[in-house]
């Protein structure tokens, strides 16, 4: 389910606990690539070129199980377990299938025993959701336990959010997906010689903005002041809206700036107004293969430049 922009909504309060606000790197420009090719040349060079080794498998009988202490309880879990568990706080919501592949290099009997291990102490859901009347999906999302978990264990940087729990049930799909379309992004990066530092979902980004505009009180109308909170967040003011995307993912270059690059899985329930909102903000748009067609002819049809990239 798409998301649209929107000019002022401070009633967007999702928890997205820790809170704090979005970081800001003004001293280079965000990735926005609408010029690049999406011809079946370059469709089939994305295909394949996930991060299948981001997290390599390590040998199980060397994988010795470690205890972390949180409050009064004890949990014991190896280095895959834990790693599984950030991954899925980073993200929220992960397919199962996903999981596998990226996460643990394809060995699907290895994830499915670190998520009962996981699931036995508490520590995740991993649970089965009706995405269409014919359709099932499987995914895994933390409790607030393993939250805890990784916060009070500092797992994570401070200004990297943790997720937990199911927000919409019924945007499950789409959210879900934000973790593929993350491997492909980062993959990209890597090929570059750069390095993923932090993602951040649009939960978090709308936190931060509908705080700024809620302070601008009577001047929340005011274009120029909207355009200048945009700014500050590294967004854009398009049609008198700021688009906020799906993801962000802040990285390194080869060169060591960091920069930054705003992600949007568009779906074909997108309205054509929302989608040419979200690729005049200069997002980099990706798209399930079955509903690329479609878009690139909305987007033909207003005569806007930007690429779809398959996911």
């Amino acid at each position: 389910m798409s998301r649209d922009a929107f000019s002022h909504d401070p009633q967007d309060t999702r928890d997205t606990s820790p809170r704090r606000s979005v970081r800001q790197r003004t001293s280079t420009p965000p990735d926005t690539r609408n010029d690049r090719n999406d011809g079946p040349e370059s469709l089939a060079r994305s295909e394949g070129s996930e991060l299948r080794e981001q997290h390599p498998t390590r040998d199980e009988r060397n994988d010795s199980p470690r205890t972390y202490y949180v409050r009064d309880r004890a949990y014991r879990l190896r280095d895959s377990e834990m790693q599984s568990l950030k991954e899925i706080g980073r993200f929220r919501v992960i397919p199962v299938s996903d999981l596998a592949k990226y996460a643990y290099g394809g060995n699907r009997e290895r994830m499915e025993k670190d998520i009962r291990g996981l699931a036995r102490q508490s520590l995740l859901t991993d649970k089965t959701v009706e995405i269409s009347q014919k359709k099932t999906l499987r995914v895994v999302t933390l409790t607030k336990a393993g939250h805890r978990l990784l916060k009070r264990t500092n797992q994570f940087p401070d200004d990297q959010p943790i997720y937990h729990g199911l927000v919409k049930p019924r945007e499950v799909k789409h959210d879900a997906d934000l973790y593929r379309l993350y491997q492909k992004e980062a993959a990209r990066i890597v090929r570059a010689g750069g390095r993923p530092l932090r993602i951040i979902l649009d939960y978090e980004l709308k936190r931060s903005l509908n705080r700024d505009l809620a302070l601008l009180g009577p001047e929340k109308d005011d274009p120029d002041r909207k355009n200048e909170i945009a700014a500050r967040h590294g967004l854009q003011l398009v049609n008198g809206k700021i688009p906020v995307p799906d993801m962000r993912v802040e990285y390194e270059t080869a060169e060591l700036d960091v920069r930054h690059v705003d992600l949007e899985l568009a779906t074909r329930e997108y309205r054509p107004r929302a989608l040419a909102e979200k690729a005049a903000a200069g997002f980099s748009m990706y798209s399930r293969p079955e509903d690329a067609s479609r878009l690139r002819r909305i987007l033909d049809e207003r005569e806007l430049t930007a690429g779809i990239l398959s996911l």
